[in-house]
């Protein structure tokens, strides 16, 4: 099992076809799955550092789609800067406040998923640390194959800027 640290918040781990996350935060179990089931707080965060996020459909049932896009907004990100980035999940299984599941796929603008791109199963799991929470993220992909991919796309980094993101909000509740 590899274990590496992006940052001294976030450990990661590839398991097979699955990346596995972890990180720490500082802030209540209840408080951590609300800024990931209400639409309100979510595009406030969801995003690596210097991309905004608009949600234009969020059914947080199981069966219910959320569709998004985020757009990199920081002038400094060179070639980033002004680009879309979609996507569109299906949720399976929630279970209040300790558990997300869902697929996720890179999306058009009408939730379409993007040909040949891979498809995530994702499992986030919050325990509850003493007044922290501790994220447990486990996406599987279809293949082994697709998985180093999705690495080389910086997959891992942006995580880490997203929950970053996450962090900062937190703190402002």
């Amino acid at each position: 099992m590899n274990e590496n640290k992006v940052s001294s918040q976030m450990k990661h781990r590839v398991e097979g076809k699955d990346l596995v996350v972890e990180r720490m935060f500082n802030a209540p179990r209840d408080l951590v799955f609300k800024a990931f089931s209400e639409p309100d707080h979510l595009a406030s965060w969801w995003g690596p550092k210097g991309w905004d996020t608009t949600i234009y459909r969020f059914e947080f049932e199981p069966n219910g789609v959320w569709h998004y896009c985020m757009r990199c907004i920081d002038k400094d990100q060179g070639d980033f800067y002004g680009q879309e980035s979609w996507g569109r999940s299906v949720f399976h299984e929630i279970i209040s406040p300790e558990k997300i599941v869902y697929t996720d796929v890179f999306a058009d603008e009408k939730g379409n998923p993007v040909p040949n791109a891979p498809e995530m199963f994702i499992t986030l799991k919050l325990e509850e640390h003493q007044c922290k929470t501790k994220l447990i993220l486990r996406t599987q992909f279809k293949s082994e194959e697709e998985l180093p991919k999705v690495m080389d796309m910086g997959m891992v980094k942006g995580l880490a800027s997203h929950y970053e993101e996450l962090d900062e909000y937190l703190k402002q509740l």
